[in-house]
């Protein structure tokens, strides 16, 4: 009997974790491709960052549709942004992929914010995609920024792709699943 509460538990998790709530999800696949672009809903400041990819656009990890340099090609790494509505008390979960530059022999850096909460990536040349995640739980509701800054100004940036942030169950709902 315990099995099978553990069981109908997990099934519930699975499913509610399944149905979080997605806030944002952006794989870049429906943006044109382009040098010096900002992808939609997005905004790029204090320089560029470029669309490339898929079909043959600088497309460094083919089949992996388009996603985007983020150190365009000004020699002026941009700060791409993305202003969310986020709600007080509520946990959100960042995740997204980060891929080597796949140009030059440096090792790249990132800093991502999500709201409160960073954390910087660092990546050689040739490492494929990586993926990464950043929870926050706002303390107040209101717009909260999701940014991702290159530390390079040379034309060649990491590589970011599949950004999503979905609300994540509180631990008690997952408690409560749990106990069956």
């Amino acid at each position: 009997m315990r099995a099978l509460k553990a069981l109908v538990a997990a099934g519930l998790l699975a499913s509610s974790l399944a149905q979080a709530a997605p806030i944002l999800n952006d794989d870049f696949d429906s943006n044109p491709l382009g040098l010096n672009a900002v992808p939609a809903g997005w905004t790029v400041s204090g320089g560029t960052v470029d669309i490339i990819g898929s079909p043959g656009f600088y497309d460094f990890i083919p089949g992996s549709g388009r996603y985007i340099d983020l150190d365009g090609s000004t020699s002026a790494a941009g700060l791409l942004s993305v202003s969310l509505s986020l709600a007080a008390g509520t946990p959100y979960l960042l995740e997204f992929g980060l891929a080597g530059n796949f140009r030059n022999s440096d090792t790249e850096s990132v800093a991502v914010h999500f709201g409160t909460s960073s954390l910087t990536a660092s990546l050689p040349i040739e490492a494929s995609w990586t993926a990464y995640t950043l929870s926050f739980t706002p303390g107040a509701s209101g717009a909260y920024t999701l940014s991702f800054q290159n530390a390079g100004g040379d034309n060649i940036g990491m590589l970011l792709d599949n950004v999503s942030v979905t609300t994540v169950p509180e631990p008690g709902t997952l408690a409560m699943l749990l106990s069956g």
